[in-house]
């Protein structure tokens, strides 16, 4: 998966350059914007998925996001970067990892980078797909539901979105994109900075996003 990520960020890459010759328009440039919407951990399908499946996290998502995108003819292609956190955390028995697959947990940091490529479908409309790779947190909590400091599991995997991004006028859009992202692996941090080897996780991700950015 990991090789196929680095493929698409390539491959916008090549075509980013000769696209480079065309004229900027509304969806050309490098842009930056802010992240609100509906965040929602669930066990995946296999491993930690057969404990309980009513169990998971429902959350605010927020935060931030940067890219760059190029126009050629209709179609765009771009690369971007984000930082989001969540309210989402899981208040099972912390001595029992089999909850959920990690104990008492709650959603830290998320990190990602991709690249998308979309449909110029009206002059200020543009739908498009994503893919990229994700880095997320889960930070340990005691019963009192307070963040064990330096403590924490680190998730990678992937993501996969949609969605439509509307120019409201030459520099700000606002867009709407659902995102699914699953963790296979996993690793366990401790507060002294040592960490125990990856092992296998599954672990769902789904998002409901919307975003406002200005574009540079």
């Amino acid at each position: 998966m990991r090789n196929l990520i680095l493929a698409t960020l390539a491959a916008t890459t090549v075509l980013a350059v000769p696209a480079a010759a065309q004229d900027a328009g509304p969806f050309t440039g490098p842009r930056a914007g802010v992240i609100l919407g509906y965040d929602a951990l669930r066990p995946g399908d296999t491993q930690d998925s057969l404990i309980r499946g009513d169990q998971g996290s429902d959350g605010f998502l927020y935060g931030g996001d940067i890219g760059y995108d190029v126009a050629f003819n209709n179609l765009v292609v771009g690369v971007e970067g984000e930082i989001t956190g969540s309210t989402g955390k899981v208040t099972n028995d912390p001595r029992n990892p089999n909850d959920f697959g990690y104990g008492r947990v709650k959603a830290g940091r998320d990190l990602y980078i991709g690249g998308r490529i979309g449909v110029i479908a009206a002059p200020t409309t543009l739908i498009y797909g994503k893919v990229g790779y994700t880095n997320a947190r889960l930070d340990l909590t005691r019963d009192d539901t307070v963040t064990t400091t330096g403590q924490n599991f680190n998730l990678d995997g992937f993501r996969l979105g949609a969605g439509v991004e509307q120019s409201l006028s030459p520099n700000t859009y606002a867009k709407l994109e659902y995102r699914y992202s699953n963790y296979g692996d996993a690793r366990l941090n401790y507060p002294n900075g040592a960490s125990t080897g990856t092992f296998g996780v599954d672990t769902d991700r789904h998002q409901v996003a919307a975003g406002l950015g200005f574009r540079f």
